[in-house]
């Protein structure tokens, strides 16, 4: 029998059940397999993806969604890939616009890199931001803040999740409540009783990925790094806002170096909602 055209070959959703054919697709394109995180995406979101004929994936993404069940405020597209042997024939074009579609009304957002961007904004996606990936050995050093930070209990979950959705600007409960089982920390800050930020540590490869970071200010988000290095010997990564500029110069002269920038994208909104202020980054560039 003939091989179906790409363009013929159905779009399907995914489920944990493909986790190992995602994994595959990633390592395909010279990424990490991540299949920590491609589980925690699959479970918290929605994947779609292209069947190969002759066995695995020729493409698939994971769209996120936040705010109330059924209709959702914001969706945050990741994991956007292609298999090498399928790539530049229009597979990776053909995918999104089908999740556009399926996701309308609800505004996207992505992070793009400059190889993907040119897709995108052909597909009517804006550029609203940027972000800076950091990543080494943090070296502990300078003042102490004063800040006080601890980790995170079951009692805290509330007021995490009150805190990020009036920063994030949507709810994320979903996602939020997951955190506990998916990082190897959480952590938060507090004053006077009451949580002023909080992070979390993730294991990807050899790093541990801090996000989200969400503080009350600039000295608040250096201490819940801080306190998170404190707790691992593996190199840090992270992707800040750049507008965040002190903090992003302080965690280079604390070790980390900038590897690469990602574009922060929207789609359907003119930026993103919630206080980027006190948002410092993202729990991956794969979920916003």
């Amino acid at each position: 029998m003939p091989t179906p055209s790409l363009a013929a070959l159905p779009i399907r959703r995914l489920t944990l059940r493909d986790l190992t054919a995602c994994a595959d697709l990633s390592e395909d394109r010279g990424w990490p397999r991540e299949e920590h995180k491609w589980s925690f995406l699959l479970t918290a979101g929605k994947g779609f993806g292209i069947d190969d004929p002759q066995g695995g994936l020729v493409a698939a993404c994971v769209v996120t969604e936040y705010g109330t069940w059924g209709r959702p405020d914001l969706g945050a597209i990741g994991m956007v890939l292609v298999a090498e042997r399928h790539a530049r024939q229009g597979v990776g074009r053909r995918l999104m616009r089908h999740v556009v579609s399926s996701m309308e009304p609800t505004p996207l957002t992505l992070h793009a890199t400059p190889y993907g961007r040119p897709l995108y904004e052909e597909l009517g996606f804006k550029v609203t931001g940027r972000a800076e990936m950091l990543t080494g050995h943090f070296t502990p050093g300078g003042p102490e803040s004063g800040v006080l930070t601890r980790a995170a209990t079951a009692e805290d979950l509330p007021s995490i999740l009150r805190l990020d959705e009036e920063v994030f600007g949507t709810d994320r409960t979903p996602l939020i409540t997951r955190l506990p089982a998916f990082a190897d920390q959480l952590r938060v800050a507090e004053e006077d009783g009451r949580i002023i930020g909080y992070t979390a540590a993730w294991p990807n490869m050899d790093t541990h990925v801090v996000g989200p970071l969400i503080a009350r200010d600039t000295e608040t988000a250096k201490a819940l790094i801080a306190s998170l290095a404190a707790h691992t010997d593996r190199p840090l990564r992270t992707d800040i806002d750049v507008r965040h500029e002190e903090l992003l110069a302080w965690a280079k002269a604390r070790g980390l170096a900038s590897v690469a920038f990602n574009s922060v994208m929207t789609y359907g909104i003119p930026d993103l909602p919630g206080d980027w202020t006190r948002r410092f980054a993202p729990l991956t560039v794969a979920a916003g």
